[in-house]
């Protein structure tokens, strides 16, 4: 059996200490992780809001025991220092890339979960771990959905599940006069075809005149790194783009060097994670004893 069929993505969340406009350049930055996960573990997709003067990061836990994904929530200080960790937002299906977006002075989170083959927003109604079901944005199983205001309109930016990998090829896009919507698909969708820099990996931010958008480059592995897209033209019935510099794990991490799928803004922080390749054959057992719960109606509760 070849070492490909062992090859298992752990991914690891830091938190960088230099604001989403930076990372235009090419410069080291100094990186706080969050804690390692035990094995077969990891944390991925972290986004963060400041409240009370603590930093506050939500991310994908994913144990391959159970492959379903939790939202886990972690409490720093001013000085980067752990304070309170735990569970934030389960659900019957499997929950990822817990996007944040502040409106009207309350917080609301847009986690993926396509296969419940909808779009759901929360919208915290007891800061940081109590969420309430608010209402759903789209009726199709969008992912890596990605919500930015610009001018008058909200946009959405997320990929669609299908065959060849469609995730990871194709960007697509929707406005809406409020974030609680109507929601109207872009009528160029898909607006980008490029494995290279499609897939939403982050918040879209603005430098000047320019929206940005961290795109995924899948040309090599799923999330292998981060490839900055300019916004130049954004309407109802336009758009355009160019590519910009590429955001590549090796930069921050001399241990997970095999991929880098999320760089989210945060203040004067941006988080991200970077992942490895895990080779053991002990992948194997795991699958197994998962599919013996499976069979005989064992489950796991979320951690």
């Amino acid at each position: 059996m070849s070492w490909g069929q062992f090859q298992t993505d752990i991914w690891q969340v830091g938190i960088v200490h230099a604001p989403i406009a930076q990372f235009l350049e090419p410069s080291p930055r100094p990186v706080t992780w969050l804690p390692t996960q035990r094995d077969f573990c990891f944390l991925a997709d972290p986004f963060g809001v400041w409240r009370d003067d603590h930093l506050h990061v939500f991310a994908e836990f994913y144990d391959y025991r159970d492959k379903h994904g939790v939202i886990r929530h972690y409490t720093y200080d001013r000085n980067f220092t752990l304070r309170a960790e735990g569970l934030a937002l389960s659900a019957p299906h499997h929950l990822s890339y817990p996007y944040l977006i502040e409106d009207g002075g309350e917080v609301f989170m847009l986690p993926e979960a396509f296969r419940s083959g909808k779009l759901t927003l929360y919208r915290a109604r007891d800061f940081p771990r109590g969420w309430e079901k608010v209402c759903d944005l789209l009726d199709v199983p969008a992912i890596d959905a990605s919500v930015v205001k610009s001018g008058d309109n909200w946009w959405m930016f997320y990929a669609l599940p299908g065959p060849d990998q469609r995730d990871c090829r194709q960007l697509h896009a929707a406005w809406a006069p409020k974030l609680t919507g109507p929601w109207t698909p872009h009528p160029m969708n898909p607006l980008r075809e490029l494995r290279e820099s499609s897939r939403p990996g982050g918040t879209p931010f603005a430098v000047g005149q320019h929206l940005y958008l961290p795109a995924q480059d899948c040309s090599h592995t799923y999330g292998g790194a981060v490839r900055m897209l300019r916004v130049d033209a954004l309407t109802p019935t336009t758009w355009a783009c160019t590519p910009q510099n590429l955001i590549e794990a090796k930069s921050f991490s001399e241990t997970h060097m095999d991929g880098l799928h999320t760089v989210a803004a945060c203040g004067n922080v941006t988080l991200i994670d970077v992942k490895r390749f895990d080779r053991s054959s002990q992948r194997r057992l795991i699958d197994w004893q998962r599919r013996w719960r499976r069979m005989t109606g064992q489950a796991r509760a979320p951690r």
